[in-house]
């Protein structure tokens, strides 16, 4: 706590006594939260809590020389953060394999017995539907909270992170660790979701469309959560470590364990277990109830226990060996479905939709599902105005799974695939030994939306408040035509957009100007490339490190660099010798954009 001293003019004895209150108080709140937040056991109800808090600022607001930054006062607005800057993390934060039954969560099993001489023991978790944080603390405080980004890199979110109730100021230990970094899963309660949805629909405000989304959006909030959005707070449950020095701990067991004593929330469900039939059990368990809990999950994570075995397993460059998560039979739910239209996306590529009846699947209301192609709605007989199955595949992509034939009424029709593009009228065409029909014109005003879209994308070229509607603007306006135009946009130019104000604008063309200095791999997956994504571009800007040498190169020299191969290669190729790629890196290198330097470490892969 920090030192303070009294002014003159008070009375000592009164400060004093303020102080020793101000300190029982966080004492006091700290508790509580804790049995509340980590135990789930309160003492208290919420009013007694909320004045334990309400006496706390009226004692601080007095006497503001005894505020410190870890009061529980501190935690909901805090001054607003400025736009996130990168955080590397200590380890890399993997993503998982997935198993969809029993049979993959055998096999999986199967490769850790043979990895490591025997039959090791797991702990299974309920996998929670949220968005994946890093958390740090140094010598016992929190200093730092990221999201988990690329794996590598991610946004530092540590104001928003102080907000959570869920995450205290510091560790309760009296030995804390020189540095404790741990992965969680920032989420919101069903309740809390519901509730939050309500008060927006009756502002005549957008509801968020699942609680994932919702904590996603709220924990990347420029600004943090204020005493207004506190009624709809954030939870996180503590899963992982991803660095710790000062404490030996040989187990993942140890690790919630030690958690908890510390002062940060693991699940209730999570189930040390001596071998996989015993962890088969606490996935049946936990799927069981899996509607009885306050949150949603859409599978569990199965990891090896001992951390001598996870060393000798290692890790895939995606994913480690020791964990696995297994994902839940998607739920179903039927509809009807009202109409089939098509979507145009940035290659061309033509895409079915089914326009439904709105209808709750998972925790989530569907109005849109994927058809995927006309064949695939041939395939399963899927009439216009027929009752269908609706699934959320891998509980993420709605889709149709099957229309319920003994349903029809006899005024159901067949879908017909458009001749034409719905977007421009070019005659649609379908390339040989390809199921998607594709629109070939690259003029397609739908198309050059997509492609400027993506190109200012998370994955690509990361052009904050360069979104849908801004760049339908911008179309519309004539201020670009393609993406080499975005870095030629000025201020005057944005001021004709609707709602653009000087910061709008500020922040926009700083982003812009951000955007040239990204790595060329960047660039080369904002280019909108087929088959080029993060992997292969990483790998095509290591071995031809210039936009200009991967222009220039053959099939053959790009085929030669490690990991592409010859179908990568011949789509490089074919794309850097069209007169309009051509015109458009003229464009970007008279702009300024960064055109040379091989990544040092392939991100992520």
């Amino acid at each position: 706590m920090r030192v303070s001293t009294a002014p003159e003019h008070q009375d000592e004895a009164r400060f004093a006594d303020a102080r020793t209150r101000v300190e029982e108080l966080r004492a006091k709140i700290e508790y509580h939260g804790y049995r509340y937040h980590v135990l789930g056991e309160p003492e208290v109800s919420d009013h007694d809590y909320d004045v334990l808090s309400r006496d706390l600022a009226s004692l601080e607001k007095e006497y503001p020389e005894l505020i410190t930054p870890d009061s529980p006062t501190q935690r909901v607005g805090a001054a607003p953060s400025e736009l996130f800057a990168p955080v590397t993390h200590s380890s890399r934060l993997l993503s998982l394999d997935n198993a969809f039954d029993e049979a993959d969560l055998d096999a999986w099993y199967a490769r850790v017995k043979k990895g490591v001489g025997r039959e090791p023991g797991v702990v299974v978790e309920p996998k929670i539907d949220g968005l994946s944080v890093a958390v740090v603390y140094e010598k016992g405080r929190l200093t730092r909270g990221a999201t988990r980004g690329d794996g590598a890199r991610g946004e530092d979110v540590t104001a928003n992170i102080r907000t959570l109730r869920g995450v205290p100021a510091k560790l309760r230990t009296e030995a804390p660790p020189a540095w404790l970094e741990v992965r969680g899963e920032v989420f919101f309660r069903l309740e809390d979701f519901e509730r939050m949805n309500a008060e927006l629909g009756e502002a005549g405000k957008p509801l968020f469309a699942n609680p994932r989304n919702a904590a996603a959006g709220h924990l990347r909030q420029k600004d943090p959560p204020n005493r207004a959005t506190a009624a709809r707070p954030l939870s996180i449950y503590f899963h992982g470590l991803v660095k710790v020095e000062g404490k030996k701990l040989d187990s993942y067991a140890e690790v919630l364990e030690y958690l908890r004593t510390v002062g940060l929330r693991v699940h209730p469900d999570a189930a040390v277990c001596a071998d996989l039939a015993a962890g088969k059990k606490a996935v049946a368990a936990i799927q069981e109830r899996r509607h009885a809990l306050d949150h949603e999950i859409d599978g569990v994570v199965v990891k090896v226990d001992d951390f001598a075995a996870q060393n000798e397993l290692g890790a895939t460059s995606k994913a480690p060996r020791w964990a696995i998560a297994y994902k839940f039979p998607a739920e179903e739910q039927t509809t009807r479905l009202n109409d089939i239209q098509v979507n145009v996306g940035r290659t061309g590529a033509i895409t079915p939709f089914a326009v439904l009846e709105p209808v709750r699947v998972g925790g989530v209301t569907i109005g849109m599902a994927t058809l995927h192609n006309a064949q695939e709605v041939e395939r399963k007989g899927v009439l216009i105005g027929d009752t269908v199955v609706v699934r959320r595949a891998g509980e993420v992509i709605p889709e149709v799974v099957a229309p319920i034939p003994s349903l029809r009424k006899g005024d159901e029709r067949k879908f017909e695939m458009p001749t034409h593009c719905p977007a421009c009228g070019t005659e649609l065409v379908r390339p040989e030994g390809e199921a998607v029909t594709r629109c070939p014109s690259y003029a397609c005003p739908a198309q050059v939306h997509g492609r400027i879209v993506h190109f200012a994308s998370r994955g690509a070229m990361e052009i904050d408040h360069l979104g849908e509607s801004t760049v339908e603007a911008l179309l519309e306006r004539k201020l670009i035509g393609d993406v080499g135009d975005v870095f030629g946009l000025e201020k005057e130019d944005l001021a004709t957009l609707p709602g653009f104000k000087d910061k709008s604008i500020k922040n926009l063309l700083d982003a812009i100007e951000g955007a040239k200095a990204r790595p060329i791999d960047r660039l080369l997956v904002g280019l909108g490339i087929r088959h080029v994504g993060g992997t292969a571009a990483i790998r095509i800007a290591n071995g031809i490190p210039s936009m200009e040498g991967i222009a220039a190169a053959s099939v053959e020299e790009l085929a030669a660099v490690d990991g592409v191969g010859t179908v990568i290669a011949q789509a490089v190729h074919e794309y850097f010798h069209r007169q309009d790629s051509q015109a458009l890196v003229a464009k970007l290198r008279e702009a300024g954009v960064r055109r040379t330097g091989e990544r040092k470490k392939a991100e992520g892969h």
